[in-house]
């Protein structure tokens, strides 16, 4: 069997930790006896949708940003992301003194469209059904000598998101279990970097939505393999391929993949809602939904959950919190409700 240098190591997560300090937010952990006692263990809730642009997407931004010569940040970044990402790219860019042009698509949520507009960002759009969001950051960077911040299949991308779990040992302790989300696989890949490089027996587990098992499958597969592109509420995890990096790292440190359905999602977010008194977007509460509904399968004494972000605007959080209503269902046309991938 071929060994391969992995891309990342625990110590590029210490790295990225101390160039975050100061800059990102140490996010709270919190606990919640009713969760305890519904579940049957004790769990750590890792909140990061109170992290800077609302999500965990900033820790890597700026960890990939903040490495740039003088003369990269001189000319500028670009990214493409239909969200969270864009977001954290253009406030590293401002925090860090230079330019972003951002790749989003036209059905973007407007308010996370606005938001990045908001922090100093030139936004790109396109049709996501007809366009290469990737190719079309990579003609910009080409053209204006721009460098690309790629949302998750980047060294510095996937150490950044690992700071994630490595507080939440910090502040927790070893942990039996981790959960989070997978969308691209940045999170997970650095938060099992962080994990299995300090306690090598805690078990990583994926939540990703019924609509799109792209990394499920390639772990089953034991290659990348594509999907159609997911229409799921959980818009920060549609991803059709995992992505190359990512997927190297994963393959190696997850010990598993569990799904859940847009319903399971919607309950999670009335839970966290209601008990936690929390906002979460679908991806983030996607951890919550597996645990609340078994498929994260019988559980350790000690859990641990990465809520990635609470980046959802008052009228959709409503609709999709509402019992029984359907509103916030994906849209067989990409029209109203459906906000497609990152």
């Amino acid at each position: 069997m071929t060994t391969t240098t992995p891309p990342i190591t625990l110590d590029d997560v210490r790295s990225a930790a101390a160039r975050l300090r100061g800059v990102a937010h140490r996010t709270p952990v919190l606990r919640s006896r009713t969760l305890d006692a519904l579940v049957g263990a004790e769990v750590h809730l890792k909140c990061e949708n109170f992290q800077r642009v609302g999500a965990f997407k900033f820790r890597g931004a700026y960890n990939t940003v903040s490495r740039l010569t003088r003369d990269q940040l001189a000319r500028g970044v670009v990214a493409y992301s239909s969200g969270n990402h864009a977001q954290a790219v253009a406030l590293a860019a401002r925090e860090l003194g230079t330019t972003a042009v951002v790749v989003m698509p036209e059905d973007a949520p407007p308010s996370k469209r606005a938001a990045t507009e908001g922090y100093g960002a030139t936004v790109v759009s396109y049709d996501r059904y007809t366009g290469d969001r990737a190719a079309i950051a990579e003609s910009l960077a080409a053209e204006r000598g721009l460098t690309l911040v790629p949302p998750y299949d980047h060294p510095h991308v996937i150490a950044g998101q690992g700071t994630a779990a490595l507080e939440l040992l910090e502040e927790s302790g070893e942990l039996d279990a981790l959960i989070a989300p997978v969308g691209g696989g940045g999170l997970i890949a650095g938060s099992a970097t962080a994990v299995k490089g300090l306690h090598p027996a805690t078990r990583v587990i994926g939540v990703e939505p019924e609509a799109g098992d792209d990394t499920r499958r390639s772990l089953e597969a034991g290659r990348r393999v594509t999907v159609p592109v997911p229409r799921t509420i959980a818009d920060g995890q549609a991803v059709a391929t995992p992505g190359e990096l990512t997927f190297a790292v994963n393959r190696r440190l997850l010990d598993g993949v569990v799904l859940v359905d847009d319903e399971a999602i919607k309950e999670a977010m009335r839970f966290a809602f209601t008990r936690l008194k929390i906002v979460l977007e679908p991806s983030g509460a996607t951890p919550l939904a597996a645990l609340l509904t078994g498929r994260a399968g019988p559980l350790p004494p000690r859990v641990g959950l990465i809520l990635s972000g609470g980046n959802v605007d008052t009228e959709r959080f409503a609709r999709l919190c509402a019992p029984g209503d359907r509103a916030g269902a994906p849209h067989p046309d990409g029209g109203p409700g459906w906000t497609g991938g990152r």
